[in-house]
């Protein structure tokens, strides 16, 4: 399994906002009920965030058209402390997670 990894800070005004556009997007995920594997975490500094996609190597990102998600990466683009970094994560073994 293959999962797509985004390491982004936010602005820590634009915390808030950030977590709140994140859970709205995991809201609207439960109710459609797309195939889809994905997951947000705030680290402990507060102000660093993780998403985790399931995506295999080629494919299309499943969330490109699903307009919450759209309407987040649009408003993550003015919270970014500093530009995100994307990393493409190889499974190797997992128990419940992914």
């Amino acid at each position: 399994m293959n999962v797509m990894m985004v390491r982004a800070k936010i602005k820590e005004e634009n915390v808030a906002d950030a977590l709140a556009a994140t859970e709205k997007v995991i809201r609207a995920l439960e109710q459609a009920q797309p195939d889809v594997r994905y997951a947000a975490a705030r680290l402990s500094d507060g102000v660093t965030v993780l998403a985790f996609l399931e995506r295999e190597p080629g494919q299309e990102h499943p969330l490109r058209e699903f307009p919450p998600y759209v309407e987040l990466i649009e408003n993550l683009k003015g919270w970014y402390a500093e530009p995100p970094t994307v990393e493409n994560v190889t499974v190797i073994g997992s128990y419940r997670l992914f």
